[in-house]
């Protein structure tokens, strides 16, 4: 019988997603959620000139493999040069790019346990060897990434700021001090996602040409653009020209570029929606203390509401969310999975969160 001949690696991996999408909860539950705040998704919407620039391209062509209108404009926007940046699919696309560069079979990475989990499987794909470190305060522990790095002669070390899931953060000068620990030979994968929902002064200030550094941006969450799938990466030429040997160079449909140029360049709408992310993270704290839960400090998105227990009870209350039409998701190592995550949302998704999380919690404490 004919049939694939999985390469050995592949054999041994466990076929997975690292997210199980919404949609499939809706399929698996037969009705769509009541309000969808799990994906950290800018519930907002894009920029009106993106919408309209994307819905007047012209799809019959191809995008433009070399991204140049939007790697120029970049540029622009960081007071860098366009060799300095790469454009790709999301974040998620460009990690897997960076992970086929640079790690073979048996390259050590560091990451943090509970940190974003499709780093972890893009290393796993390449036959790297994953090395995790605690969180510290559920914040992720620059000095000691860096020290686990040092030890085990890491190829990569991969930290965000601001965090996912815990939607902490470190200023830009702490990071900076701590690179002064990143050893010779390692690149650090900073992940800087929720870096337009966060404070003055979290982004480090280093320039694009700093060897240790590649900082990964997308245009999925404050500018609305998830369904397009737009990221880039800053680094150093030499590196940044290195993804043109791994990368998809059709992978950029037209209507997304044209998408994130016209979000780029309309600060006003951006300033829009970080006034509502604003408004938003305020009433989930809120909620979360009306009904005797702590809603941590949050740079990003979302926030992360710490239940008081544990894994078991927070789960619960995720569960009976879910059950009332409230998707939301939750950090999965110990001890961050004590908590639940709730994205940013309309007041009506909010009233609906309010609606339905003290049954969740009556449920779960009785379960």
């Amino acid at each position: 019988m004919t049939h694939a001949r999985l390469t050995p690696l592949a054999q041994s991996l466990p076929s997975t997603v690292p997210f199980v999408g919404p949609e499939t909860q809706e399929r698996a539950a037969a009705r769509p959620f009541a309000a969808r705040l799990g994906a950290n998704e800018n519930v907002f919407g894009p920029s009106p000139r993106a919408i309209q620039a994307m819905a007047a391209t012209e799809q019959w062509m191809y995008g433009d493999p070399e991204s140049f209108d939007l790697r120029e404009a970049l540029a622009v926007h960081h007071g860098t040069t366009p060799d300095h940046i790469v454009v790709g699919e999301g974040i998620d696309g460009l990690l897997g790019y960076l992970v086929r560069l640079v790690v073979g079979q048996g390259d050590a990475v560091v990451t943090s346990d509970g940190a974003y989990p499709t780093f972890n499987y893009h290393v796993a794909g390449f036959g790297g060897v994953l090395h995790k470190v605690p969180y510290s305060g559920d914040h992720e522990d620059p000095q000691a990434l860096f020290a686990k790095a040092a030890e085990v002669d890491a190829k990569l070390v991969y930290l965000a700021n601001p965090d996912n899931p815990m939607g902490s953060w470190h200023s830009g000068a702490d990071l900076v001090a701590a690179m002064a620990r990143l050893p010779d030979g390692c690149l650090l994968v900073l992940d800087e996602a929720y870096i337009d929902c966060a404070p003055q002064g979290t982004a480090p200030d280093l320039g694009a040409d700093d060897p240790r550094l590649i900082r990964m941006r997308t245009f999925s969450k404050a500018h609305g653009l998830a369904g397009a799938r737009v990221g880039y990466a800053i680094a150093a030429p030499d590196l940044i020209s290195a993804f043109g040997k791994v990368r998809n160079h059709f992978g950029m449909n037209r209507a997304a570029q044209a998408g994130a140029l016209a979000a780029l360049q309309d600060a006003d709408w951006l300033a829009h929606v970080q006034a509502q992310i604003d408004i938003s993270r305020d009433r989930i704290g809120q909620i979360a203390r009306d009904n005797g839960l702590t809603p941590l400090p949050s740079a990003a998105n979302f926030v992360t509401i710490d239940c008081g227990r544990d894994v078991v009870f927070a789960k619960a209350v995720l569960d009976g969310l879910v059950a009332q039409g409230i998707f939301v998701r939750m950090p999965f190592a110990a001890p961050q999975n004590r908590c639940i995550r709730v994205s940013c949302g309309t007041r009506e998704n909010l009233d609906a969160f309010a609606m339905a999380l003290p049954k969740a919690l009556a449920d779960a404490q009785n379960g």
